[in-house]
């Protein structure tokens, strides 16, 4: 299997950024760290591993990214208005760094499916609703989608455009929803198992379905826990059933 490193110096959010990539075919999946982790996370807990079939024959090519998680919602020493904005220059980098570099890597436009799981799931939903004329689907594991749940209490615009339980209820763009409605490829997908917020992801599907985009809502077992034994199985699973 291709595995390499990539780095480069983000103007988005003013420092060096990696990007670790797997295979050489495909569909290119964006994965997105879990809370304040790194983007070798998923190949340290083995999930690269787990999916690593997939990367192989050709189905799909993996770019897993850096967070800056650490320097937003999960820094007690910043102030809240300056993790807010770093969250949002997190999309920008996403929007103008990463997607034109998966599509340079690829050698032309490929569908992007994002994924993550706990925080990531957060992230991967969250990039995959706000521009559905990037992303092409998205697999969220194991994720909350009200960004208010790590704001402790501060909220402002770049909260309100980056809680997927706030904004899609009230989103009225034509264009973005039948986008969305195009769309054959939303997991939304918990386990309910011990640290596992299922009701996180009911709301998530309930909202999707007011809103008439079609989406598959997946709950797993009680014995199916907020842990990487959970994600091994998820993620292969989706890639084997659903692609």
């Amino acid at each position: 299997m291709r595995r390499e490193i990539h780095k480069w110096w983000s103007s988005n959010l003013g420092k060096d950024m990696e990007v670790a990539v797997y295979g050489d075919w495909g569909f290119a999946l964006l994965m997105f760290p879990t809370a304040a982790a790194d983007f070798l996370e998923y190949e340290r807990f083995q999930l690269i591993d787990a999916i690593a079939p997939h990367i192989e024959n050709g189905k799909c090519k993996v770019f897993s990214i850096n967070s800056i998680n650490s320097e937003s919602w999960l820094n007690d020493w910043m102030q809240p208005q300056d993790k807010a904005t770093r969250h949002q220059q997190f999309n920008h980098y996403v929007v103008e760094e990463v997607v034109p570099f998966i599509i340079s890597d690829c050698e032309g436009t490929v569908p992007i499916i994002t994924t993550g799981a706990s925080l990531g799931a957060l992230h991967a939903a969250n990039n995959f609703f706000r521009r559905p004329d990037l992303f092409d689907g998205t697999i969220a594991m194991s994720g909350c989608y009200d960004l208010k749940t790590y704001t402790k209490g501060y909220y402002d615009d770049n909260c309100y455009f980056n809680s997927p339980i706030d904004y899609l209820p009230n989103l009225t763009d034509t264009k973005i929803l039948n986008k969305l409605r195009s769309k054959n490829h939303i997991y939304i997908v918990s386990g309910q198992g011990d640290y596992e917020s299922p009701d996180a992801s009911r709301q998530l599907s309930d909202i999707l379905h007011a809103k008439n985009i079609p989406h598959e809502l997946d709950l797993w077992g009680h014995d199916m826990t907020h842990d990487w034994p959970t994600w091994r199985k998820m993620l292969p699973h989706f890639l084997d059933t659903k692609f």
